[in-house]
């Protein structure tokens, strides 16, 4: 695949040879049974595992016994995301991308064209990903940088809630495929042992009353661990923390499988669950913090986050303020 074209594929038009070997790795399939199943000849079956192997893809052959796929490429490629998860809502539409400036610039433009709800945008590398207040984000081949085109039925004031509802997806995705203890920094940033690991960047556009999308950026430090001088002692991937490499399909499947889950509850019964999921899985709440805004600085405790998911500072004079924005630090 050249390096940045972007690769559209609807569920529909999925490569079905992959998806049966995926769906049935570790076991043979007979060439005479996919090709009745396709309905194409066993020449054309065996051209087919040619063109996979050619991707990467280790497919063993037998006279006797057929095809068995012994081993997948280290790639998000859209047939791996759908063969391991159970998705409904997100992810009918996959963009991949080998290499992009930015998968939210990416899904911007893919938003105006009018995509649906649930689009999906990954690469396995961003040459200018970035997060909050447009910081650069470092991400190089061996993380998961994508991003979600959601058209929620909500109010634009609710909005930020989603950046609380992919926090509490991301980090519970960790702890349930690695047993690594991941935590949520207010408002966006999924810490392990005070390092990010994590960076979630949400950007909308709206009408006074209506949401017209929301993208959800989440970049993840998986298998990359060879992290830039300025960021060493703040950074940190699940491959430094587990001490092996991490299976990057498997964590995308089981963060999408649980974004889907709560975006499917936020919008039929609210964001109650979901916030009490990220209170205890907050390492803010509690504790001494600095809040650096664009124009103010200041420090208190935090106490909690309001219905709006705005985080409440108990300042050292004893008042409560209300914090929209900023950089928190934890004392």
């Amino acid at each position: 695949m050249s390096e940045g074209i972007l690769l559209f594929i609807h569920k529909s038009e999925a490569n079905q040879l992959l998806m049966l070997l995926l769906k049935n790795k570790g076991a043979y399939l007979s060439g005479e049974d996919i090709s009745k199943r396709f309905g194409i000849t066993r020449s054309a079956v065996w051209k087919q595992v040619n063109i996979l192997r050619d991707m990467g893809y280790k497919i063993k052959s037998s006279p006797r016994l057929g095809y068995h796929l012994e081993e997948s490429p280290d790639l998000l490629l859209p047939e791996e995301i759908w063969a391991m998860s159970e998705l409904e809502v997100l992810g009918s539409r996959i963009y991949y991308r080998s290499v992009t400036e930015s998968t939210n610039n990416d899904a911007k433009r893919l938003a105006q064209e009018g995509v649906p709800d649930g689009t999906l945008i990954v690469a396995e590398r961003q040459q200018g990903g970035r997060g909050r207040m447009g910081r650069m984000w470092d991400s190089p081949e061996g993380g998961i940088w994508l991003s979600v085109i959601l058209r929620p039925a909500l109010a634009p004031a609710e909005a930020p809630k989603l950046t609380i509802m992919s926090a509490v997806a991301v980090a519970e995705a960790i702890i349930q495929l690695t047993g690594i203890s991941a935590n949520i920094k207010w408002p966006n940033d999924i810490l392990i042992d005070g390092k990010k690991v994590c960076g979630i960047l949400t950007e909308m556009s709206a009408e006074m009353d209506l949401i017209n999308h929301v993208i959800i950026g989440i970049g993840i430090n998986v298998n990359n661990d060879n992290f830039p001088d300025e960021l060493k002692d703040k950074s940190i991937s699940l491959k430094q923390v587990k001490g092996d490499k991490i299976n990057r399909v498997k964590l995308l499947a089981s963060l999408l499988e649980k974004l889907e889950a709560y975006y499917v509850k936020a919008e039929r019964e609210g964001f109650d669950e979901i916030f009490d999921r990220w209170r205890a899985l907050c390492v803010n709440l509690g504790k001494r913090v600095r809040i650096i805004g664009k124009n103010e600085s200041f420090e208190g405790t935090a106490m909690d986050i309001d219905s709006s998911g705005a985080l409440l500072i108990k300042t050292l004079n004893g008042g409560i303020v209300k914090v929209l924005s900023g950089d928190v630090s934890i004392r």
